[in-house]
């Protein structure tokens, strides 16, 4: 039995995965945050269920099983009692996990640089006054984005999501992608063709949908849908854990870098992309299936 690797962080343990029993038929998404992580599971509760209007409420039936403020016991009991197919979430890298033959893992990844700008707008959404300071929304002496370049992988030391983690993410889940039950997706792809990623989704979990109805049940996990029903597919919608439910979906654009970062920046994290990842492992982290083959 391989040793998983231990990620500790300031809000995440993943031995709290020791106390979880993994059924055959689980589903885990794994995934650094603000990659699609949320989208996924929507995606999931909606083809698990079949309904259009399912109440998906990810926070509670999908749980996050590494973070640290819900009580391990409840969460462990809670899942234990789900006598319904199960979907858990982590954002543990696939080496940090326990690796199960027949559960399914679906690893989804988006530009980092896209994820950081995404994660800087959703603490601050969050209403904790030291996230204001720790995430400001001007970063002009470029400490937030230096904090980002300089994180480990494991400790989150600097930044709770910092490039380093995201690296490792993509790393450890690619080191196992042959495998028949570990899939990656991209965001970009995710944007580009949300009936493809339906239909690749609904085969990995062996489920099928008259057409008429998978049509209904991509129509409700559109940006656009989300955006509009926050309170139902946000984590914690319509709980006050956010300042604003519909700002946990911003926007699904890419790019939200450009224009607010200097050439020597851009140069730092190009030096670092380059140093960790081969050319068309880079192109497919930032861009999906369209900068892999471009490249």
């Amino acid at each position: 039995m391989t040793r998983r690797k231990l990620y500790l962080g300031a809000l995440t343990d993943n031995r709290r995965w020791d106390s979880v029993n993994i059924r055959p038929d689980d589903v885990i998404v794994a995934s650094p945050p603000k990659c699609g992580t949320t989208w996924m599971q929507t995606i999931i509760a909606l083809l698990f269920s079949g309904d259009p209007d399912v109440e998906t409420e990810v926070a509670l039936r999908m749980p996050w099983v590494d973070i640290r403020l819900r009580e391990l016991p409840e969460v462990a009991a809670r899942l234990e009692a789900m006598s319904h197919r199960r979907c858990l979430k982590s954002h543990t890298p696939m080496d940090g996990l326990p690796l199960d033959d027949h559960a399914q893992y679906i690893c989804v990844f988006r530009h980092p640089l896209d994820a950081h700008f995404s994660y800087r707008k959703h603490l601050r959404n969050i209403p904790m006054h030291l996230l204001d300071f720790w995430y400001p929304e001007d970063d002009r002496d470029g400490t937030t984005f230096r904090r980002f370049l300089d994180g480990g992988a494991e400790g989150f030391d600097t930044d709770a999501m910092p490039l380093a983690h995201i690296l490792q993410h993509y790393k450890a889940a690619a080191s196992l992608a042959e495998r028949p039950n570990v899939a990656l997706f991209h965001y970009a792809d995710m944007t580009r063709d949300l009936p493809g990623t339906f239909a690749r989704v609904a085969g990995l979990l062996g489920i099928t949908h008259p057409a008429a109805l998978m049509e209904a049940l991509i129509q409700a996990a559109t940006f656009d849908n989300m955006k509009a029903h926050a309170a139902r597919y946000a984590p914690g919608g319509g709980t006050g854990f956010m300042k604003k439910d519909s700002d946990f979906f911003h926007s699904a654009s890419g790019g939200k870098w450009i224009g607010k970062l200097s050439d020597a920046e851009l140069a730092a994290y190009d030096a670092m992309m380059d140093a960790r990842l081969g050319p068309q492992d880079r192109a497919w982290l930032e861009h999906g299936a369209q900068g892999s083959s471009a490249g």
